[in-house]
């Protein structure tokens, strides 16, 4: 056997939205292990099987040990490859997992004409998830930080000429564009339109648009914030996307959408709020997220190969 197959008696198949609860369980089991808490909910269980491809090793005696999936909600050049394995027995499944995964990635960029990338996370202490990544031709690139605050938070003070409030579902088209301007100078967004948007994050999911809000300045809206209920069973308020234009960073936009979101998480029986950070965003966006007081609960490791190698 070799480091790319899986032991005598398991096996890989597509995954079922059958599989979800094991599922759920299964990844947290992993991230319980390498984080020290578990954060992964069921939405993020339902996306991951939702995207490109989506496969699991079954053990003989038809466990689920690993499962190996691509993200790429932009259906862009650039996939993101998980793969989650059992603390407890399911190390054999990462590599063999992995392997059928940049096989599809390589399928899918010959059909782009050979352009693209693969990304992967690892938290630092992932060591032969690591070893797997570089194994296969990865190489690191940058760091992201799950980032955290217990509530309530100390007040702070009204920032000058910026007027913050819940969004209107009218002005979702106009949310979305301060978004999608923001973040096209962020080295990883792959565009999606409104529409692609919307089916991601809107219709029919569980959303509490009064966690949503919208920053005016200068009679225009400026700046936006996009709360998730991925972790509201666990208590925690979730900002999805924090947006600003580039014309009014540096104003204390974001300072103002983050107090207006802990607060309504607070009002909404949020015990903590949570997101995630790359830290070679070029806004230094880390630097907004500790000046209100968040801290990492940890950090992973981003790796990046060529789709085609």
């Amino acid at each position: 056997m070799t480091d790319d197959e899986l032991p005598e008696g398991w096996t890989h198949r597509p995954t079922t939205g059958a599989d979800a609860d094991e599922l759920l369980a299964l990844v947290n089991a992993s991230v319980l292990a390498a984080a020290g808490f578990a954060d992964f909910t069921a939405q993020e269980v339902a996306e991951g099987l939702a995207g490109p491809c989506s496969m699991v090793a079954v053990t003989a005696d038809g466990t689920i040990a690993g499962w190996g999936y691509l993200d790429n909600p932009g259906n862009g050049p650039d996939d993101f490859v998980e793969v989650y394995a059992h603390p407890e027995g399911g190390r054999p499944a990462l590599r063999p997992l992995l392997a059928r995964m940049l096989v599809e990635t390589a399928r899918r960029a010959r059909e782009r004409g050979g352009e693209g990338t693969v990304q992967a996370g690892a938290i630092p202490v992932e060591l032969p998830w690591i070893e797997a990544l570089t194994a296969a031709g990865f190489t690191f690139v940058k760091q992201h930080a799950r980032m955290q605050i217990d509530l309530p938070v100390p007040p702070t003070g009204a920032v000058p000429g910026v007027t913050v409030r819940p969004v209107r579902e009218d002005e979702l088209p106009e949310f979305f564009a301060v978004y999608d301007a923001a973040f096209r100078d962020t080295p990883d967004y792959q565009p999606t339109g409104y529409d692609r948007w919307r089916e991601r994050f809107v219709d029919g999911h569980r959303v509490r648009l009064d966690e949503w809000f919208v920053a005016e300045a200068d009679g225009a809206v400026v700046g936006v914030l996009q709360s998730s209920e991925q972790n509201a069973d666990s208590g925690e308020g979730w900002v999805k996307h924090l947006a600003v234009r580039a014309e009014f960073r540096k104003r204390g936009v974001g300072r103002a959408l983050l107090a207006a979101a802990f607060a309504r998480y607070l009002a909404n029986g949020r015990v903590s709020a949570g997101l995630g950070v790359d830290l070679a965003n070029p806004t230094e966006a880390i630097r907004l997220y500790t000046g209100v007081g968040m801290r990492a609960a940890y950090q992973a490791n981003i790796y990046e190969r060529p789709a085609l190698d």
